[in-house]
């Protein structure tokens, strides 16, 4: 019997496509479903009038300049001629006194419009002008004096008054002004001046819905009626912009134009109601009437009809907008999942990312092909199109984890936690401890410890350099004499190459006979087992490092660092153990094992960047190495002293992984052979992270300084596709967190919220030691202050940048909210935007807080021990015996 078997690619392969045509069915579905049509009221009347205009604000335009717009507007009115049997201008002056004559021709009626403004010399030539126009073109109906000129406030009743006169007095055609219906009522006086009423009722403006809006316009022309009775009554405007900002209740939309204005010229052509339109075409120069001012055309700036004036009505850009994002949503699932062996489980919930994460892409893309842009717009969409393609990969690598630890494989290259059997002699290791400055009572406590490892074959070389305090170095000395020849004591001054070139001189030193480097801290207490369990895995020739995770033994020493240990941990038993999956674990240090011929191959420590640990971890990869790991803890160190300790060590750690980038980045080319694909992806993915908090900062500043301009100059609001991205990735790395400590590390939801809050709290540091990488290299090594070392001032300030960020971005969003009068959806959404974006800083004021809390309870008085009989000494051991923690097995 044959039994068919299918291979590991098939089934990868198979995994994904169904992921794939999952996802895709339900993306597709939700765009289907999101697909409006409507079917409006048939509107293929001939239209009443159409208002027009063109851009003339240039003044003394060159003659081609001029003539280019008198063919402009020869164009456009030859195109709208078919459908309306007027239009209606706003100005005579310049190109536009052409208006008449061209409309003439194609047998339109023309009410002209004179501007009246505060400029008194221009509205003396806009009234000459439409009185000579009026006189000499005979489809001039009616003349338009002032347009809202008492609702500007630009001129007082009596002065608009006096101008009406005067234009009745001079011209044989009606004459009026264009209102608001509200200013109609509130002044007869003004409709006594006029030959018939020409009121503006525009619903958008006073916040109706589209759902209400051709009921109130029809009940204010009834008013007017009611008011006026037998007075002539003409809805001089009346229009729906297509696309903009909310006003409360009235949102634009394309659908809802289409609706509004068939409906409305079906119902005004049964009534018998004279009307204008507003307006013929868009007016992308309209930025002065807000984010709605471009889009009240029926026809784009292009001449296109934006939707028909009879049967079905659809929204065209849809289903290229819905096909694009299916294309982006595939391709990102593709790009993701492609080279990883994906359960179906953790190929469905990345694909339902990328899927999500294609369609904002292809909304945030489409923007400037559906919007006017001028350069504040454009230089707005560039800078949040730019920096949502990385928040957009960083978030889909957190989606990847979070679904991989939880719903895929577990774990199978683990160094298990019993540790792993000798088959042959256990190689002799050389333990190197380099040291500067360290507290010698920590560094007595490391040697104690090691003195007690149960492993047969061993040496201990502590070095101590660039410390002339004899406080410092003598008793270490002294103690490494005490504890015997397996102990080599070294005091070097002068030495160059920082921490890398301390480890080289232990490996001068190292017996000739060691075949496995061990590196510790000078803080770290190691557990017995740690050789014993760990050194068997170099009898497969191939391995060159085995790592094993950092710890500290004072997590509960104060709220500080509870909450900075507990951070510490999600790195070593979330984002290691999956690295390990694809052999390309960060070696940081402390507690790895190095084979000494792999270390001599790739060139021992290196000392051109600050992290020479995990920069040798990438050389043994590129040679050919490979590493394991284990997240059993067998060693114990100490966590800094101080917030601003934290924030050196981190500072040290971002500024040497750009260093690393610099160095290595051609290994990650596609071409280059030195890495295995997944390790190349994984290295690129984990530097991703320390560029995105660089990012994060630098949207963080780009959109605070963009608030002033949106408070006091009203210039456009991001749109919602370019803020959402980081509200997905602020809700996905919360979901992350939780998630995966929950998952993996097991610590009760208070220790969550710390390790959130203090891994928020670095962002500007990191920031800041990224662009420093960027532009400057060899910045001196900073050490990280730990066992009481730190010199603490007490006019520091650790979070001076961090509070001023803070605070503004938190007074920025509370600014846009509050004068958010209309209650604007992309101001609110910006708004809270903002206020995430704030959280990091606001978080490391929270962080110094916590210290200084810890600061005032050192500083009560300790309660007065009750009195006890006192005890016989008990002699000391000549070794003392290490207090271990309980290790995480």
């Amino acid at each position: 019997m044959n039994v068919l078997k299918t291979s590991p690619k098939a089934a990868r392969i198979g995994v994904i496509a169904a992921a794939l045509v999952a996802t895709g069915l339900v993306h597709a579905a939700a765009w289907v479903w999101t697909y409006r049509t409507v079917v409006p009221p048939d509107a293929g009347y001939v239209i009443e009038s159409l208002s027009f205009n063109i851009d003339i604000r240039k003044k003394n335009p060159s003659p081609r300049e001029s003539e280019r717009r008198i063919e402009e507007i020869e164009e456009r009115i030859e195109r709208i001629a078919d459908i309306t049997q007027g239009i209606r201008t706003y100005s005579v002056l310049a190109e536009l006194a052409h208006v008449p004559e061209i409309a003439a021709r194609h047998d339109l009626n023309v009410t002209l419009g004179a501007w009246i403004g505060k400029d008194e010399t221009r509205n003396r030539r806009e009234i000459e002008s439409a009185v000579e126009l009026a006189a000499r073109h005979r489809n001039v109906r009616s003349i338009v004096v002032g347009n809202e000129t008492i609702l500007r406030q630009e001129r007082t009743l009596e002065e608009l008054i006096g101008h009406l006169r005067e234009v009745r007095r001079r011209v044989n055609v009606p004459v009026t002004t264009g209102e608001t219906w509200d200013i109609w009522i509130a002044h007869p006086e003004l409709v006594k001046e006029v030959d018939y009423i020409a009121a503006h009722i525009l619903p958008y403006w006073e916040e109706k819905s589209d759902a209400i809006a051709l009921r109130y316009a029809f009940d204010r022309y009834e008013d007017l009626r009611r008011a006026y009775p037998g007075k002539r009554i003409v809805i001089a405007e009346f229009g729906w912009p297509s696309r903009g900002y909310n006003r409360n209740d009235a949102s634009p939309h394309l659908m809802s134009q289409a609706e509004i204005i068939r409906g409305f010229i079906a119902e005004a052509h049964q009534r018998g109601i004279f009307y204008n339109i507003i307006e013929a075409y868009d007016q992308p120069w309209k930025t002065a009437e807000g984010s709605v001012g471009p889009y009240w055309g029926l026809f784009t700036d292009k001449g296109q009809p934006k939707f028909k004036m009879v049967g079905r009505v659809a929204l065209k850009e849809h289903r290229i907008l819905g096909v694009a994002a299916l294309v982006l949503g595939a391709g990102l699932t593709v790009f993701g999942l492609w080279r990883r062996r994906p359960t179906f489980g953790h190929a469905l919930a990345y694909a339902a990312a990328a899927q999500a994460m294609g369609a904002g892409i292809a909304l945030a893309a489409a923007y400037p092909f559906t919007h006017y842009l001028h350069f504040g717009a454009w230089v707005m969409w560039i800078m949040g199109f730019s920096l949502m393609i990385p928040l957009v990969i960083i978030t889909l690598a957190k989606v990847h984890e979070m679904a991989e630890v939880m719903l895929g494989r577990a774990p199978g290259r683990l160094i298990p936690n019993e540790g792993l059997k000798a088959r042959a002699p256990l190689p002799m290791v050389s333990i190197h401890i380099p040291a500067h400055r360290e507290q010698p009572g920590l560094v007595k406590q490391t040697l104690d410890a090691v003195a007690q490892l149960d492993y047969p074959n061993f040496e201990a070389v502590v070095v101590v350099n660039n410390t002339p305090e004899e406080f410092y170095w003598k008793p270490i000395e002294e103690h490494c004499r005490a504890l015997g020849a397996r102990f080599k004591f070294i005091n070097v001054l002068g030495l160059k190459g920082f921490k890398a070139g301390a480890l080289n001189l232990a490996l001068e030193h190292a017996a000739p006979e060691a075949e496995i480097i061990a590196v510790i801290d000078a803080d770290y207490v190691v557990h017995p087992d740690w050789l014993k369990n760990l050194a068997p895995a170099f009898e497969d020739p191939a391995v060159g490092l085995v790592q094993a995770p950092q710890d500290h033994r004072d997590g509960n020493a104060s709220r500080l660092k509870s909450v900075m240990n507990s951070e510490y941990a999600g790195f070593f038993d979330i984002g290691m153990i999956q690295r390990n999956e694809d052999d390309a674990i960060v070696q940081h240090g402390t507690m790895c094992l190095v084979r000494r011929t792999a270390l001599a191959e790739a060139g021992g420590w290196s000392s051109d960047t600050i992290v020479e640990d995990t920069e040798l971890g990438l050389r043994l990869y590129e040679a050919g190495y490979t590493a394991l790991y284990t997240n059993r803890r067998y060693g114990f160190g100490v966590l800094p002293d101080t917030f601003q300790a934290y924030k050196t060590q981190r500072e040290r750690w971002a500024y040497g992984a750009i260093q690393i980038i610099r160095k290595h980045w051609r290994h990650m080319l596609p071409g280059a052979r030195t890495l295995k694909p997944e390790q190349k992806r994984e290295f690129v993915a984990g530097w991703a992270f320390w560029l995105s908090d660089a990012l994060g900062a630098a949207a963080s500043i780009l959109n605070l300084l963009w608030v002033p301009a949106i408070l006091f100059v009203g210039v456009l609001i991001p749109t919602v596709a370019l803020t959402l991205p980081i509200l997905t990735a602020f809700i996905v790395n919360l979901v992350h967190c939780v998630a995966l400590y929950r998952t993996r590390v097991k610590v009760p939801l208070a220790k969550i919220a710390g390790a959130a809050l203090a891994a928020m709290s670095l962002q500007l540091t990191v920031a800041g030691a990224v662009m420093n990488g960027l532009v400057r290299d060899n910045l001196p090594f900073k050490r990280t202050d730990k066992g009481g070392n730190a010199k603490r001032r007490a006019a520091e300030n650790p979070v001076r940048r961090e509070s001023a960020l803070g605070l503004l971005l938190l007074a920025a969003a509370v600014a846009l909210y509050l004068t958010n009068e209309f209650r604007v959806t992309e101001i609110d959404v910006f708004a809270f935007a903002l206020l995430i974006q704030g959280l990091p800083f606001l978080s490391a004021m929270a962080m110094a807080g916590i210290e200084a809390w810890d600061a005032r309870e050192r500083a009560k008085p300790a309660p007065m021990p009750p009195a006890v009989p006192a005890q016989p000494a008990t002699p000391k051991p000549s070794v003392p015996t290490p207090v271990y923690p309980l290790a995480a097995e």
